[in-house]
C-alpha cells in the first residue's frame, strides 16, 4: 500500500526482522494503520516518508513496537536542551587562542585569515605557494585587529631553532 497523506505527528516504529536485524522508521497514524493491515494479511508495505520511500515485507518482521507519546522509548528520542551559555563561553574560549595573520603573497593576493596558533609560514589560498612571517616587521593593523604579517614578496629572515 502507499501512504500520501502525512500527518504533522510522527510516532518511531521499531522491528525486529526475522534475521536479527532491527530498524526504526518514523509513521505518521495514516501509516501505522496501513502497515497494520499489511502485517495482519501478510503483504508488502510500500509509503512514502519524507521524499524518500520505505519498504518492508510484512512476512520478514518478526516483531515489531509503534512508540506514542505515551512510551518511555519518546524519552530518549527528544534531544536533551543544553543552555547555550556553555557552548558560548567554549567558542569564546577557542576564539580567544586564536591568531590573526595578514597574508600578502607576489602573486597579488592580500588577505587576513585566522590560526589557531601562531607560525612561522602558511600558504597561500590562491597560488598555494609559501609565506613566511617576518618577525622583524611585528603586528600590522587590518579591518579584524592586529595580525601577525606573513609574505614572500621578499627573503624573511627565519627563526632558528638551538638544537
Amino acid at each position: 500500500m502507499y501512504g500520501h497523506r502525512q500527518d504533522d505527528t510522527l510516532y518511531i516504529m521499531t522491528y525486529t526482522l526475522n534475521s536479527g536485524i532491527k530498524g526504526t522508521v518514523p509513521l505518521s497514524n495514516q501509516q501505522i494503520q496501513e502497515w497494520l493491515e499489511c502485517y495482519r494479511i501478510g503483504k508488502k508495505f510500500v509509503t512514502e516518508i519524507g521524499k524518500e520511500y520505505f519498504g518492508l515485507h510484512a512476512e520478514l518482521v518478526a516483531d515489531f513496537k509503534v512508540h506514542n507519546q505515551y512510551s518511555s522509548y519518546q524519552e530518549v528520542i527528544i534531544p536533551i536542551q543544553q543552555p547555550d551559555t556553555g557552548l558560548k563561553e567554549l567558542s569564546q574560549a577557542y576564539k580567544s587562542t586564536e591568531t590573526l595573520i595578514k597574508v600578502d603573497c607576489k602573486c597579488g593576493t592580500s588577505y587576513v585569515t585566522e590560526s589557531p596558533i601562531k607560525r612561522t609560514k602558511w600558504y597561500c589560498t590562491k597560488c598555494r605557494e609559501i609565506v613566511f612571517l617576518d618577525s622583524k616587521k611585528g603586528m600590522v593593523d587590518t579591518s579584524r585587529g592586529k595580525a601577525h604579517y606573513m609574505t614572500n614578496k621578499y627573503f624573511v629572515e627565519r627563526e632558528t631553532t638551538g638544537v
